[in-house]
């Protein structure tokens, strides 16, 4: 934590500009070694300072550098920030420079792990940043804002000041039984306390899904046997010729890979190989790749020929992933009708087909309804993120149930306490209050360098 550290917190390339960071307690001493212009050791906090970054005397570039005094800095230690010319040889210099001074390169994320350990900031608000970083979707970004901002780190607190609340008051029973006038603690009373945080725990998970949504996208697997469209659909949807189109059967091999953005939830659409019993061995690991797709798949989208009668191989398709949305295509509705539609009862199914694109704007809002973008998008945002806060919360919550039925078979509070005090900690460790050094490693090691 003493460390003095230095990164170059834009992307490396040509560019109008390019800045480089650092913090720890010898930074500004540091810096104004390779600087010509104001004793940046003498400077007011939060001041731009012109000047250049000189070696020996040669100078190197004309910068600005801003000087930022701790504690109030992103990391809580001194931050000095030089604004360069991009270029990588100009911005490699400078960090060559910085390093030869004093300074240590930084890791993955560690001027936000700094911040974490000094407590300017939670766990939650960690990830959220690397979150807002990466955000590539409007709704993503209002996401990744929200977690930033504190929101759910709030209602995991509101929770845990609950639990601590409930425990002091346990506490007091245990330890000062003789105080008349401490509040008598009862099965009943505890009940209702632990009924709160039950229900906002199973609110938080079962809107856990809409978070994945918001961040990950909903994963689209484009299935159906050879030549009934499914690359034309793809094609249309990203309004861009990706996947080649031919009359040909089985032209697609690999799958195809596009995404477009729907109320600013993003649809990661996926072009499978047509699925049929094949000796082509390069076909094969196609068809293979595909239902791959399918199983991992959050929608599947299977795509029929309005002009052909329903094969043993669609029924399969229809059943590939029995536990996932599922939304029939029947393509080609120019052309005679010999499907039959009687045999797809109980599927949502769209109509249309891709010489005029009739039909994918209904496609569209057909995905729009089963996932309740519109909803979603509305939202407050305090959604669980990731799988570390879910797993998480699930242990929390799986306290809070422990504890629930210990009261129903009136199980002495004493005992009931332990399971509250799990609960506590369990809910600690997402913001964390509490955390393991693997744990942060992991986590930061997701950052990009410079952050």
């Amino acid at each position: 934590m003493n460390e003095n550290i230095c990164a170059i917190s834009t992307s490396l390339g040509v560019g109008a500009i390019s800045i480089v960071r650092t913090s720890g307690p010898d930074v500004v001493s540091i810096v104004n070694k390779i600087f010509k212009g104001n004793d940046l050791t003498r400077v007011n906090t939060h001041t731009v300072n012109y000047g250049f970054i000189h070696d020996n005397g040669e100078i190197i570039d004309e910068v600005l550098v801003m000087v930022m005094r701790a504690p109030k800095t992103f990391t809580m230690e001194d931050v000095v920030e030089i604004n360069c010319h991009g270029g990588i040889a100009t911005t490699n210099k400078i960090l060559e420079l910085l390093i030869s001074n004093g300074c240590r390169l930084a890791e993955r994320g560690e001027f936000t792990r700094k911040a974490y350990l000094n407590g300017r900031i939670d766990l939650i608000e960690a990830e959220g940043i690397n979150d807002l970083i990466l955000s590539d979707t409007d709704a993503n970004r209002k996401f990744a804002v929200s977690r930033v901002m504190g929101n759910l780190s709030k209602k995991i607190e509101d929770n845990r000041n609950i639990l601590v609340g409930l425990q002091a008051r346990l506490e007091v029973n245990f330890d000062y039984p003789e105080e008349t006038d401490a509040e008598d603690m009862t099965h009943s009373i505890v009940i209702e306390e632990l009924k709160k945080i039950e229900k906002s725990l199973k609110e938080l998970l079962s809107s856990a899904k809409d978070g994945k949504i918001i961040k990950d996208g909903i994963n689209v697997a484009i299935i159906g046997r050879p030549n009934v469209g499914k690359s034309s659909i793809l094609n249309h949807l990203l309004d861009e010729k990706k996947a080649i189109v031919t009359d040909i059967a089985g032209t697609t091999r690999d799958i195809v890979e596009g995404s477009i953005t729907i109320d600013g939830i993003k649809l990661n659409l996926i072009d499978t190989a047509g699925i049929r019993e094949t000796d082509d061995i390069v076909e094969k690991i196609g068809v293979d790749k595909s239902k791959e797709e399918a199983l991992n798949a959050d929608l599947i989208i299977l795509v029929l020929n309005n002009n052909e009668e329903i094969s043993q191989e669609d029924l399969e398709l229809l059943n590939i992933n029995s536990n996932v949305n599922k939304i029939v295509f029947i393509n080609k509705c120019d052309l005679d009708k010999k499907i039959d539609e009687s045999k797809l009862e109980g599927n949502i199914i769209v109509r249309g087909n891709t010489i005029d694109t009739y039909g994918l704007d209904e496609l569209k809002n057909k995905i729009k309804e089963m996932f309740n973008l519109n909803k979603i998008n509305t939202g407050d945002y305090n959604y669980l993120s990731n799988a570390r806060q879910i797993a998480l919360v699930k242990n929390a919550l799986e306290s809070i149930e422990n504890a629930m039925t210990s009261v129903e078979n009136e199980v002495p509070l004493e005992m009931i306490a332990q399971d509250i005090s799990d609960a506590y900690s369990t809910l600690g460790e997402i913001i964390g209050s509490t955390y393991k050094d693997e744990l942060l490693d992991e986590l930061f090691s997701k950052f990009c360098l410079g952050k």
